[in-house]
């Protein structure tokens, strides 16, 4: 073994204690996150601090959400193998191949072409055929696969689009950080029940705003 792969041993066992002790237990989720390398998926200037539970900035402007986070809302979905999963605003890929781990179909969008092209290489590197990357307005969701057992939404919003919403399938769970763009937001979580939507609050987070449209050169 070499000295990143002992030190990336260390620090993974470090991470996987702390989400024990803050309460994280679904079993899927725990072994999605130990089996990502996470080194895969950051910047080559950042590798040594992979494993570290820290956002860290990628291209685009964009960051790569810190493991605790990625795993509390993956946890907050209640994934099961046979759902179908749509991620919005799929970054490096790291949260997608975590989710594709997990449940059975993945559709992630990504409106930076660049994103979106590297992270699909890399999620075909980890032989996740089950997770579809797409260049789209993430606020549109994907009407043409909707409708979604799970949805979950990597960038903030001060109100979870309609269009999102309208593609959650009756019994579904969306995961979203919802506040404002520039400060501190509220994971929320709502499930379409036969009631209408049920909503509860998670934990504060800070996400980068959900954008607009298509990027036009990245």
């Amino acid at each position: 073994m070499t000295g990143d792969e002992n030190e990336d041993a260390i620090e993974r066992a470090a991470l996987l204690l702390s989400l024990r002790k803050r309460g994280l237990r679904d079993p899927a989720v725990m072994r999605a996150v130990e089996q990502v390398p996470r080194e895969m998926f950051v910047e080559p200037a950042f590798r040594r601090q992979a494993w570290r539970d820290q956002a860290l900035p990628v291209e685009c402007g964009q960051t790569i959400s810190q493991p605790t986070v990625v795993a509390l809302m993956t946890e907050a979905l209640e994934l099961e193998p046979a759902h179908k999963v749509l991620e919005v605003g799929t970054g490096t890929g790291y949260h997608a191949a975590i989710l594709g781990n997990i449940a059975g179909h993945v559709v992630t969008l990504e409106r930076f072409r660049t994103l979106a092209e590297a992270a699909a290489r890399r999620l075909a590197r980890l032989g996740l055929t089950n997770v579809e990357v797409f260049i789209a307005d993430g606020r549109l969701g994907y009407p043409a696969g909707a409708p979604f057992d799970r949805i979950v939404l990597n960038a903030a919003v001060s109100e979870v689009p309609l269009a999102l919403l309208a593609q959650l399938a009756p019994g579904g769970i969306l995961v979203a950080p919802v506040g404002p763009p520039e400060g501190t937001q509220v994971l929320t979580r709502l499930r379409l029940g036969p009631d209408g939507m049920e909503k509860r609050d998670l934990s504060p987070v800070r996400f980068v705003p959900m954008l607009a449209g298509v990027a036009a050169v990245l």
